[in-house]
């Protein structure tokens, strides 16, 4: 299977980086946004869409700076199928989620209508 393409998108946050780690990582948060519901044992994550169930594997996380999850599913050869980090200005404080995942090239444009609707119901969730 080809790799993928690597696609980067970035969302000013109004959140303190620990609330919104939060939402990225627990089963609980990611249930509010991401999915209707979410089931956790130790790095094993059940994304649940309706009758639809996705597993996934956390490969690495930092907390309130970033976590990386792969998709059981994915047999390409990046270490994670999708990111979330969280970028703190020094100067100003204002966050940035940067969202980076890797889709087929077919699927770019979907994708990314995907997960600017994703992260618009994470704000509105969070109040950002």
């Amino acid at each position: 299977m080809a790799d993928k393409v690597k696609i980067e998108m970035e969302y000013p946050v109004r959140s303190s980086p620990h609330m919104l780690y939060n939402f990225l990582s627990n089963p609980s948060g990611l249930a509010e946004w991401f999915c209707d519901d979410v089931e956790s044992r130790g790095d094993r994550y059940i994304f649940k869409w309706g009758d639809t169930e996705e597993v996934a594997h956390l490969v690495r996380k930092r907390q309130d700076t970033f976590i990386q999850y792969k998709w059981d599913e994915d047999s390409s050869s990046n270490k994670f199928s999708f990111e979330f980090r969280i970028v703190v200005d020094d100067i100003t404080l204002d966050a940035t989620l940067v969202v980076t995942d890797y889709v087929d090239e077919n699927d770019e444009n979907e994708m990314r209508l995907l997960w600017n609707s994703q992260i618009h119901n994470l704000l509105h969730t969070i109040g950002a």
